[in-house]
């Protein structure tokens, strides 16, 4: 969780970086005068409200050489005061700069930010944050200079929209440091670049990622792999899903042999598990442990995936929540399918 309720905004460059292929390069000589503390205050709201610091990541490059990363060391030479800061900020627009080399890359202003008294999961931390706006928004404005009420249209920054974002927070440098980042634009492939292209990132090993990539795992498994290895009703295929998240939301730690024991039961599946578990994160490398800490804000994350809908034609959808023993299929003696389902009371 990020706290900024006492943060404050130390230094704050921008530039305008275009897309390569049409579009230049416009850098600022010096920082931006942030010389009153409601403009402080309203670009403190813009660059880190969107931020809730659930799942981090850390810095990373070929081999897994995050010392080669050019925003590790940017990073780096900005909480050492190597150089002056906006010096830096004309690097990092620089980089942003070389990497947008596809025509889908929207340009934009990019800001350059550096923060103190962030608190990161309770922990007071400096941090460097870097923002690009790509989208202009119309916005209304009401004067009365000439006696009578006029009004005009023009476009701007909207501060409740971040674009993309990432803050870089001077923790775990040994790791690669812990970066958050907001992209809410173009989701598309070609718009990737500003954290695999430009940011270089990889999740954090923490119990936030080991959860979601694990439930991610088990999900994959029941509803893909786990059809064709075995004959499973789609009631089964809801209470497994069911059971593991089940499992996630009553345990404070997982553990990977009592994970497969409670919720598959079965020892053949349970092998047929193992296999798939391998080699999926084995072709997605991912890495994660058999023992962790549970989040629970990635299991309420990755529980909105996990659907417990029967639809049956477009008449019903029945949600199954519990036991799967008081849900009965069969067929009548025309042909007709049915469900029998038992309960005690009807609310």
């Amino acid at each position: 969780m990020i706290d900024s309720n006492y943060c404050e905004l130390e230094a704050l460059s921008a530039h305008h970086v275009g897309n390569k292929e049409d579009e230049e390069l416009h850098l600022s000589k010096n920082t931006l005068a942030v010389d009153n503390t409601e403009l402080s205050n309203v670009l403190i709201h813009y660059f880190l409200k969107p931020f809730d610091g659930e799942e981090l990541y850390n810095f990373t490059f070929s081999n897994n050489e995050f010392k080669l990363n050019p925003l590790f060391n940017y990073s780096e030479s900005v909480f050492k005061d190597a150089i002056p800061f906006h010096e830096n900020s004309i690097k990092i627009a620089q980089y942003l700069f070389d990497v947008s080399n596809h025509p889908n890359i929207k340009p934009g202003d990019l800001f350059i930010a550096r923060f103190t008294n962030i608190k990161l999961h309770g922990e007071p931390v400096e941090c460097l944050g870097i923002f690009k706006s790509e989208n202009r928004h119309p916005f209304l404005t009401v004067s009365n200079e000439t006696g009578d009420l006029s009004i005009q249209h023009t476009k701007g920054i909207n501060v409740d929209k971040l674009d993309k974002g990432c803050l870089i927070f001077n923790k775990k440098r040994k790791d690669g440091f812990q970066v958050a980042i907001i992209d809410k634009s173009n989701k598309s492939t070609e718009a990737q670049y500003w954290k695999d292209n430009f940011l270089n990132l990889k999740p954090c090993n923490d119990g936030f990622h080991n959860t979601k990539a694990f439930l991610n795992i088990a999900k994959t498994y029941v509803t893909k792999q786990m059809p064709d290895d075995f004959v499973l009703e789609k009631t089964d295929k809801i209470d497994l899903l069911n059971r593991s998240v089940e499992y996630f939301k009553t345990k404070e730690s997982f553990n990977k042999e009592e994970f497969e024991t409670q919720v598959f039961q079965d020892e053949q599946v349970i092998e047929s598990f193992r296999a798939f578990d391998h080699n999926y994160r084995s072709e997605h490398e991912i890495q994660i442990q058999d023992d962790f800490d549970i989040s629970t804000q990635a299991v309420k994350k990755q529980q909105r995936l996990f659907k417990s809908i029967l639809k049956l034609d477009k008449n019903f959808h029945v949600y199954i929540h519990g036991d799967k023993s008081l849900i009965e299929k069969g067929v009548e003696a025309d042909g007709r399918k049915f469900y029998k389902i038992y309960y005690e009371k009807e609310d």
